[in-house]
């Protein structure tokens, strides 16, 4: 059998031709075989540029094609269930863009779907199997800053545009599925439990009808986490963790850059200018590439996923007691 996995691509978003797909063609795992567009001029397009080799007209096609192992999905969020249950039942394993539903409910029905077709269904966090991330993680689980007690998250960028996909409400727009959905993952994953409750706070655009500025207290056993979430302020990210001796600081958590290495500062607090803080450099990675074939590795050697359906549907619980608690002023329990 062929190492590498055959994939296909259903849709020609902006995301998988610039950055998904030419990662994963770097991948010692992965194989772009087949990309597919409603708009067969779009994907021939892409498949000219980056030397994919079929080329389908429709996602049925696509999925109808035998050798094709698995899919990745970055269609627009509300299509990301239809697609992804169509996939799962032409064989397909897939790997869909998050957020991966639009309710918990929809996400919870992917269970069934996984387990009657035998094929594996995972949310697309590639942040999650990034050397950064691992190294966060390890440096907090082994007591660098004591006591973990409050995580706080910030992530935004500016687009006012109606037309984009991103803006439209019944398509899943807005700020905290589109980028609120990475500072409660990586909270929960810090964490290693769920929120008790959580509290949210939401501002939509007046026209367009989006959360345009979203802000969370996530209430967890073990302490806080916050954060704030915009698409209509200047881009800026950052995620911190504060323990009982000392603080992490990640420079750039979510749009990892692939050229230049990335940056984590541990603070000690002896020095509220930061003389002693204490600099961490991780090489410079591919997390699309990464994320690419380790699940590529899971679907040849089996082993466990990154990003299991479960934690999905978790992470989806909490983004709903977001919205549940800003229509409600009230405290809510994922």
């Amino acid at each position: 059998m062929n190492k590498k996995v055959r994939w296909g691509v259903l849709g020609a978003a902006k995301i998988a031709v610039e950055k998904v797909i030419p990662a994963m063609q770097q991948g010692e795992w992965c194989e772009i075989a087949a990309i597919a567009s409603r708009n067969v001029d779009k994907a021939e397009s892409a498949a000219s540029s980056l030397k994919i080799p079929r080329v389908y007209g429709s996602y049925e096609e696509l999925l109808l094609d035998p050798e094709i192992e698995a899919v990745y999905l970055p269609l627009p969020n509300h299509l990301h269930v239809p697609w992804t249950i169509k996939a799962a039942e032409a064989a397909k394993h897939v790997l869909c863009e998050k957020p991966l539903s639009l309710t918990v409910e929809e996400a919870k029905s992917l269970l069934a779907v996984q387990e009657r077709t035998n094929v594996t269904i995972q949310e697309a966090f590639m942040i999650r199997t990034h050397p950064q991330w691992l190294g966060v993680i390890k440096l907090i689980r082994s007591g660098r800053i004591g006591e973990l007690r409050a995580i706080n998250g910030f992530f935004s960028y500016f687009n006012r545009n109606a037309e984009n996909i991103r803006n439209k409400p019944k398509f899943g727009g807005g700020a905290l599925m589109d980028i609120g959905c990475y500072p409660i993952f990586i909270s929960r994953l810090i964490y290693a439990e769920e929120p008790k409750r959580v509290l949210g706070l939401i501002e939509r655009d007046p026209e367009m009808q989006i959360d345009s500025l979203t802000s969370a207290i996530l209430d967890f056993p073990s302490g806080h986490a916050s954060f704030t979430c915009s698409t209509q302020l200047a881009p800026y990210q950052r995620m911190q963790f504060l323990g009982s001796t000392g603080r992490i600081e990640v420079e750039i958590p979510f749009n990892i850059p692939t050229d230049t290495p990335t940056r984590v500062y541990i603070d000690d607090g002896s020095d509220l200018y930061g003389r002693n803080i204490e600099t961490i450099e991780f090489d410079p990675a591919n997390q699309y590439t990464i994320q690419g074939d380790v699940f590529s590795r899971m679907i040849r050697e089996g082993g466990e996923q990154a990003v299991s359906l479960e934690d999905s549907i978790r992470n989806m619980a909490v983004i709903e007691a977001v919205f549940r608690s800003a229509r409600s002023s009230n405290w809510e329990a994922p």
